[in-house]
């Protein structure tokens, strides 16, 4: 398992590889993701900003205790209120950044598609499309952080426990995301995805969570996002060689199908 989840690590940073062979296009995946975090930073940062505020307003049954003890709470709110602020933000944050460049991210998926030989016939999916699973993956965000504000409630380990799930869920969740445009472009079932994803929860997990660690670090989510969607185009490839038996299953229908089944 823990080999796996290097794998899936490994892969993230194959994705950076891209940057050598097609610097251009790569560049190109940087605007949308510039313009996603200006929007997303100019709601972070006042919600940063008043954190104090808003911890002793979420806790003021603890005006009258004495310090550490006021003060110890309420930085344990604070930190459990920002974990979920950033588990959310990172959604929103990919869901914008897809949508506003799918034309730019699905050249980049199908020049590594390309370039790993065998690329399908027909594209990732139309804009449209793009845009509901955007709005999918901005409302299991929002569970996403609402479990994490719950974790975070668990007396004296929950600001720990809640960070972790916070980049454990949300990255799983990236990876399912950043995969679907490959997954589409093979007009695969939601039965053949489940497949793929079971037989390569450790290497998706690894690939997820190192994004995701990724997007926390200031700057990071912009430079990181076009070696993501390369990353996660190889990733998808490696886990569909693991499970030949899930990519030989038809669809029931054609069209597209939903890339996301969920959270698990």
């Amino acid at each position: 398992m823990i080999r796996e989840f290097a794998a899936g690590v490994r892969t993230l940073f194959r994705g950076f590889g891209v940057w050598r062979t097609r610097p251009g296009l790569m560049a190109l995946g940087l605007v949308p993701a510039i313009i996603a975090l200006v929007l997303l930073a100019a709601v972070l940062v006042p919600l940063i900003l008043s954190m104090p505020s808003l911890s002793a307003w979420l806790t003021p049954f603890a005006d009258g205790w004495v310090e550490p003890w006021r003060g110890f709470l309420r930085t344990a709110v604070s930190l459990v209120v920002v974990a979920a602020a950033l588990a959310l933000a990172s959604s929103v944050f990919s869901a914008l950044t897809l949508t506003i460049g799918d034309p730019f991210y699905q050249r980049i998926w199908h020049a590594v598609e390309k370039d790993l030989g065998d690329p399908p016939p027909v594209d990732g999916g139309s804009f449209w499309t793009t845009v509901g699973e955007g709005l999918r993956l901005v409302v299991l965000g929002i569970l996403i952080a609402l479990l994490v504000l719950l974790v975070g409630l668990v007396p004296g380990v929950g600001g720990v426990l809640g960070a972790v799930s916070g980049v454990v869920l949300t990255g799983r969740l990236l990876a399912r995301e950043l995969t679907g445009r490959a997954f589409d472009a093979r007009d695969l079932s939601p039965a053949a995805r489940a497949a793929l994803f079971s037989g390569s929860r450790a290497r998706v997990l690894g690939f997820g969570v190192a994004t995701q660690l990724c997007f926390l670090i200031p700057g990071g989510a912009v430079a990181v996002m076009p070696a993501a969607v390369a990353g996660s185009t190889m990733l998808a490839r490696d886990m569909q060689a693991r499970t030949p038996l899930a990519v030989a299953t038809p669809a029931p229908a054609p069209g597209r199908h939903d890339r996301m089944t969920g959270i698990a």
